[in-house]
């Protein structure tokens, strides 16, 4: 299980105050040294956090893959074949959430999300769909040609008894083995943290997990470095 990280929330507290630092491009550089396998940004409509700027200059500067996250609209996917990441990842997008709330209904948009995907491969990325394990929406991303879901793990990260989370971890075990057998590539992440992790990572199957939140909040106290290996070391990367 690779882990890739989400630098988005070292932009917000950059923005907070509409100061030039933390600088994101740094964070990334430092996570990279640190090991980690590559780094996500979530390019937003209103532009909260991670800006277009910062998107160009992780392009030009990181070493390790770039997973852009970003909604199917018209100036986004052209920022993205321009720029050219590794990846992008579709993901739903409200401006009124706190953050990404749960799945794409890839069933509801598949006339969209087919030309987005054909126009993003054609040049030259792949392309993933951040979903919930839901077969449906599996067997829809599959459809469309996405090379790789992304499980939505809120529910299983928010879970508010054992048994609910365990039977989350059912849910999304039984998607990883459907996804496999379609030939999708298999990534997960949102809510991951240092303690759920460590039941998360017995489910096998999952290429990737993009973990964000957890490792910048942790790297207040121990230093970014730090944050990075033990998060590492817990997924056993």
């Amino acid at each position: 299980m690779r882990f890739s990280l989400n630098i988005d929330h070292v932009a917000t507290l950059r923005n907070a105050r509409g100061e030039l630092q933390p600088e994101p491009i740094t964070a990334a550089l430092l996570a990279e040294q640190a090991g980690v396998d590559g780094i996500v940004v979530h390019l937003r409509e209103d532009r909260r956090h991670i800006n277009e700027r910062d998107v160009r200059l992780l392009r030009e500067l990181i070493s390790t893959k770039l997973d852009l996250e970003m909604a199917a609209t018209e100036e986004i996917i052209q920022i993205a074949c321009d720029v050219g990441p590794e990846l992008v990842t579709i993901v739903p997008e409200k401006r009124q959430e706190l953050t990404t709330e749960g799945g794409l209904n890839v069933l509801d948009q598949i006339e969209l999300l087919k030309d987005t995907t054909i126009r993003l491969q054609d040049a030259n990325i792949e392309v993933s769909f951040f979903v919930e394990p839901d077969i449906n929406q599996i067997d829809a991303s599959a459809e469309i040609g996405a090379d790789i879901i992304e499980i939505h793990t809120g529910v299983f990260a928010n879970a508010e008894s054992e048994e609910q989370q365990f039977d989350e971890l059912e849910r999304i075990r039984d998607a990883v083995n459907h996804a496999r057998k379609l030939g999708l590539g298999v990534n997960a992440g949102h809510g991951l943290n240092y303690q759920n992790i460590k039941i998360f990572r017995e489910i096998e199957g999952i290429d990737e997990v993009s973990i964000g939140q957890a490792v910048i909040a942790h790297a207040v106290f121990v230093g970014l470095k730090e944050a990075v290996q033990e998060m590492m070391r817990l997924i056993g990367s």
